[in-house]
């Protein structure tokens, strides 16, 4: 699992560590470790044009001491002062290693930029000269290396509401940020690196499911299992309108871990659904968990959605189905997973505010509904009612595709049907319909049938 902690969490365990430590240990640690990213970026150092945009914070001492370390070993490194506060000794460290104070000049023929404009506690936005001196590196074509995060962007929510620095690479130090797993900020970061400097950190506020947890919670079955013991899950989706959807929902299904699905809907789409998937059952019957919504369209019944919302069997809410959700707040085991245009329905605001604030909203709605909260997108936001977070980012874009969403509800139902929480249920979802969709793409277009199709290939290699 990786983990995203907050500013408030890195300043107190930083704190806590420098008063153990001698002075200036932490910044020196921070420091190597980004000057080995940085020449590891460049893929050597002897030669290499480095330009350091320095700021007056802890980040403009990073990036002075690793431009020092850079021209010991041949770097041309040129500091360009932002502020009238440089890190005095970083700055002293780098002339005396052969490094020089510049202009804003230098970034025109610069090999790499190191952005060290502001630390984790600046505010969204740059001030005008650190804008021009970005913009300069944008227009040259020049890739900008961040120090911890990328200046401008809001470090403890991932929006990015200014002007901020687009990040080739970032490289952190102890734990990842919040805005290195939520987008938009996440996009502006480019990979991440993230350098160990031994932080003594509490639990994380947001976290990021890899692929030994995939291992550790996946519901595989032993020796004594059977179809009903390994879960069975209703699927009420699809309609005469929608028959597709009914089909391709399944199909995620039964990609997943359930030993038994039944459709529950109009006969003609149960026929559909039994020509493509002839081991379904049709009909009502005691099921385990319930998916729910996934092209309903005119045929949607609110209030035995209802129903099933107050029974006592987890349910899968998507699309049309979300229609159904009310926010009395007395919701068990209900996970929704909503796009952003659905989610700001929801909600009553705009999609593009949904979108510059995707953390903010799927806590807002998971609050407000009692529900976990999918929210679907190139980066996967999954919060649930009692605060944690989860963030997936492992998808191809290829992935925007229609259908694909029938997929993830039909998986994240079986997952629960399996047994796990809603919480799990989505985490495990959103990584398994991702690594599918990668396995499918090969880097092209792909079909929401074929990452079904993919599912069980997937799943094998991640448990293996």
């Amino acid at each position: 699992m990786r983990s995203a902690h907050t500013v408030e969490q890195v300043r107190a365990a930083e704190a806590d560590l420098m008063a153990r430590l001698p002075e200036g240990t932490l910044m020196q640690r921070a420091a190597t470790g980004l000057a080995v990213a940085i020449s590891n970026f460049l893929g050597g150092t002897y030669g290499a044009r480095v330009v350091l945009l320095i700021g007056s914070g802890d980040n403009g001492g990073d990036a002075l001491y690793a431009g020092a370390r850079l021209a010991r070993r041949g770097a041309q490194v040129t500091a360009v002062l932002l502020s009238d506060k440089a890190h005095t000794a970083g700055l002293a460290a780098l002339r005396l290693s052969g490094g020089r104070a510049g202009s804003v000049d230098d970034i025109r023929t610069a090999d790499v930029v190191v952005d060290g404009i502001v630390g984790i506690g600046g505010r969204p936005g740059l001030r005008p000269d650190a804008l021009a001196a970005v913009q300069l590196a944008e227009h040259h074509g020049v890739p900008i290396i961040a120090v911890d995060t990328p200046s401008g962007v809001d470090v403890d929510t991932g929006e990015t509401p200014e002007p901020h620095v687009h990040a080739a690479l970032t490289v952190t130090f102890g734990t990842h940020k919040i805005c290195h797993f939520i987008d938009p900020a996440a996009t502006a970061c480019g990979p991440v690196h993230l350098v160990e400097i031994g932080l003594d950190l509490p639990p994380a506020e947001v976290e990021s499911l890899q692929a030994p947890d995939i291992r550790h919670t996946y519901p595989v079955p032993h020796g004594e299992s059977d179809k009903y013991s390994r879960g069975v899950l209703g699927l009420m989706v699809g309609s005469t309108q929608y028959p597709g959807a009914a089909v391709i929902a399944t199909a995620g299904a039964l990609g997943g871990p359930v030993g038994m699905v039944r459709y529950v809907g109009p006969d003609a789409v149960a026929e559909a659904v039994r020509a493509a998937h002839p081991e379904i059952v049709a009909g009502d019957g005691r099921v385990q968990a319930w998916t729910i919504g996934s092209g309903l369209g005119d045929e949607l019944d609110i209030p035995r959605i209802r129903e099933l919302l107050d029974a006592e069997e987890p349910v899968v809410l998507d699309a049309d189905g979300l229609k159904a959700l009310d926010d009395t707040g007395d919701h068990v085991d209900v996970l929704a997973t909503p796009h952003a245009g659905e989610l700001a329905r929801l909600l009553d605001v705009d999609r593009a505010t949904v979108e510059a604030e995707r953390l903010k909203h799927a806590r807002l709605a998971a609050e407000r509904f009692d529900v976990t909260v999918l929210l679907k997108g190139a980066t996967t936001v999954i919060a649930a009612p009692d605060g944690q977070v989860r963030v997936n980012a492992n998808a191809t874009p290829w992935l925007a595709t229609a259908g694909a969403g029938d997929v993830l509800a039909g998986l994240c139902g079986s997952l629960l049907a399996g047994g796990l929480t809603p919480l799990d249920a989505a985490s495990l979802g959103a990584y398994l319909h991702a690594a599918a969709a990668n396995l499918a793409s090969s880097s092209g277009p792909i079909t929401a049938l074929s990452v079904a199709s993919a599912l069980p290939e997937a799943t094998r290699y991640l448990l293996g």
